[in-house]
């Protein structure tokens, strides 16, 4: 008997043919890649509810454009991280960061948009405009589009040769976006740059700089140098924040809680390297009695 896998078989005469490859059961992979994309326009719907068109006028060409902006009711704290980043809910504001003009190019961190002398206006038309092609964006951005947006803006500044403290900020905020993604590589590639930055606007620019005064920037600098294994540079500035009389409270309890991290560290790097000591100690005096023992057949 021929064995039909057509369980639809008989009808054909109801007009129903061409139905070979009709599953009873729908797989359940299918039902959990249509889960996840109802998952992902849900969340799309609801950071479009926190987002709103804002008016923008290019101080550099003058054009009229319209900017993504976070509404204040979109700015929901999860966290806080020790180097100032801190983790959202629902939509990230960091990827709104960054306005863009798509005429002429010229981009920076929306806290400086505005902030442009004339030679730099004159440089962005000199050095940025002529090779600038436009870049049509979505609705939404994405994390790859914020970090995209964040270094058009880092080569704005650097080319119209912007305060440090400015490309710093830039930097940090890459870097990150770069943990965010467990980058570690870019992550601190990035960190070292706001790091580099951060301590020459420290010795040569008028604080306060982002609404960070002296001890906060003193404290932020011990933070990325401990982060970048930096031991004994970030122990001297969290130190110089910890004695100082003048310090904000909360400022120093940071500091303390970061120097005591370190400190751990260390600690538990010296154990580690006193443990491979003896262990390699004994390894040798095991090695040395092999050898004992294999001449001592030989001259006896």
């Amino acid at each position: 008997m021929e064995d039909d896998t057509n369980i639809f078989s008989g009808l054909e005469d109801l007009g129903f043919k061409d139905i070979n490859n009709i599953e009873i059961y729908k797989r359940f992979e299918d039902k959990e890649d249509n889960k996840d994309k109802e998952c992902e326009e849900n969340s799309k719907i609801k950071e479009e509810m926190f987002l709103y068109d804002k008016k923008v006028v290019c101080p550099v060409c003058e054009n009229n454009f319209l900017a993504n902006a976070v509404k204040t009711s979109g700015y929901r704290m999860k966290k806080r991280e020790s180097d100032f980043y801190i983790k959202y809910d629902i939509i990230n504001p960091y990827f709104y960061d960054v306005w863009i003009c798509n005429v002429c190019g010229y981009a920076s961190m929306k806290a400086d948009f505005h902030k442009l002398k004339k030679f730099e206006i004159e440089s962005i038309q000199k050095n940025i405009t002529p090779k600038w092609q436009g870049r049509k964006y979505p609705a939404i951005y994405d994390i790859n589009i914020a970090i995209e947006r964040y270094k058009l803006s880092l080569l704005n500044y650097s080319i119209i040769g912007s305060k440090a403290s400015k490309k710093a900020m830039n930097c940090l905020k890459i870097s990150w976006l770069y943990r965010e993604l467990g980058d570690i590589k870019n992550e601190q590639i990035f960190r070292e740059q706001a790091l580099i930055g951060f301590k020459d606007a420290y010795l040569n620019e008028q604080l306060p700089i982002y609404n960070m005064d002296d001890f906060t920037i003193m404290y932020l600098i011990g933070e990325l140098n401990r982060r970048s294994g930096n031991y004994n540079e970030a122990l001297r500035y969290l130190g110089d924040v910890i004695t100082s009389q003048s310090a904000d409270r909360k400022i120093k309890d940071l500091a303390i809680d970061q120097r005591d991290l370190i400190k751990e560290t260390l600690k538990n790097n010296e154990d580690n390297n006193i443990k491979d000591v003896v262990d390699n100690n004994i390894k040798d005096v095991v090695e040395n009695k092999k050898k004992v023992g294999l001449f001592s057949r030989f001259f006896k």
